[in-house]
Parts: structure tokens; C-alpha cells; sequence
């Protein structure tokens, strides 16, 4: 199990906006932006192209160790650790300073890991609260902490759950710092940034 969780890790400190990024434009995503290492940011900084390979990257690298897991049959309290841990990893990523993205794509993946259907019901929810709430940080930190209930009342109380709840732990923690930032979103059209 230490080995899964080992590259869980390190799969998600696989830093791919900080390289794509310094590939197509010779810049390093985290001085601009919300200086966060994620596709959006890489949208922002290098294009819709770059940062769509780096969405479908950092939904693999959260995928995989996860369904890897599963495959292993590790125990679904075994499974969420490396969920939480990939999360962790890209969060704050050793191949990168400890300076990197939110998670929330790599969370997604490690969802569509465990479940198709409870993946999409959290992305439907999450959708929901940013078009309310206008803000995409505090909508994710809130999706976050309802997302578990959401899946409860849904019948999802399996291994989805478990991987949920443990990804949703590290996301929660780390949009707080996000929770009073204004800043142009890309979704919402934002009118001013402010760096």
C-alpha cells in the first residue's frame, strides 16, 4: 500500500502547466494569472490549447493511480489516501518548490476513478454553485464540503464516497486561500483583474 500511496504523490507532483507552459511560451505560469499551476491559469498564461493538455494531464495523473488502487484491491480506505495524496501532490508539488495548483482537476479524476456517475453529479454541483455564487473559489470550497452529502442522498456510499470525502478534505483546505481573491475568471467574465 505505501508504494500506491508513494506515487500517488508523486504522480500528482508531475508539475504539467509549469512544463507546458515554459514549453509553448518561455514563461513560468505561477508569475502571472492567479499564480496557480493548473489549466486554467495555463489558459490565461499560454492559450486554450496548452490548456487543454493540461486538463486532460491533470485529470490522468488523478485518475490513474486511483483506478491503479483499485485494481491492486486496496481497501476503499486505502483508495481515498491515494486520492487525497495525488491531490496533495499537485497541490503542493515536490518537482515544483511545493508551488502548484489547486487540485481540482486531479481530484476529478481520481472521482471518475472510482465513478462515473458520482463524478458528474459532483461536476453538476459544483457548476451550480459557481453560476450562483459568481465566485468560482468560494463555489468549490462550498461544493466541497456539500459534495459528501450530495453522493449520501444519491445512494453513492461506497468507494466513491470514500475518495470523495478525501479528496474534498485537501480541496477545502486549499480554495481558502482563493476565498477572498478577485481576479478575471475565465467562466464568469470577471471585468478587472487584480494580481
Amino acid at each position: 500500500m505505501v508504494f500506491y500511496w508513494a506515487l500517488a504523490y508523486l504522480a500528482g507532483s508531475l508539475p504539467f502547466a509549469l512544463w507546458i507552459t515554459r514549453l509553448v511560451k518561455n514563461i513560468d505560469v505561477r508569475d502571472g494569472g492567479s499564480g496557480h499551476v493548473g489549466a486554467t491559469n495555463t489558459i490565461r498564461q499560454a492559450g486554450f490549447g496548452a490548456g487543454f493538455a493540461v486538463l486532460i494531464l491533470d485529470i490522468s495523473k488523478g485518475f490513474l493511480p486511483t483506478w491503479l488502487a483499485m485494481r491492486a484491491g486496496h481497501p476503499a480506505w486505502s483508495v481515498a489516501i491515494v486520492a487525497a495524496l495525488v491531490v496533495i501532490g499537485h497541490c503542493w508539488p515536490i518537482f515544483a518548490n511545493f508551488r502548484g495548483g489547486m487540485g481540482l482537476a486531479v481530484a476529478g479524476g481520481a472521482m471518475l476513478a472510482a465513478s462515473l456517475p458520482a463524478m458528474l453529479s459532483v461536476l453538476a454541483l459544483l457548476i451550480l454553485l459557481v453560476l450562483i455564487i459568481r465566485h468560482a473559489a468560494r463555489a468549490t470550497l462550498i461544493a466541497a464540503l456539500l459534495a459528501p452529502f450530495l453522493l449520501w442522498a444519491l445512494q453513492f456510499r461506497g468507494l466513491e464516497l470514500w475518495v470523495l470525502i478525501a479528496a474534498a478534505v485537501v480541496i477545502a483546505f486549499r480554495f481558502t486561500v482563493d476565498w477572498n481573491r478577485q481576479y478575471r475568471e475565465l467562466w464568469l467574465d470577471r471585468k478587472e483583474a487584480i494580481e
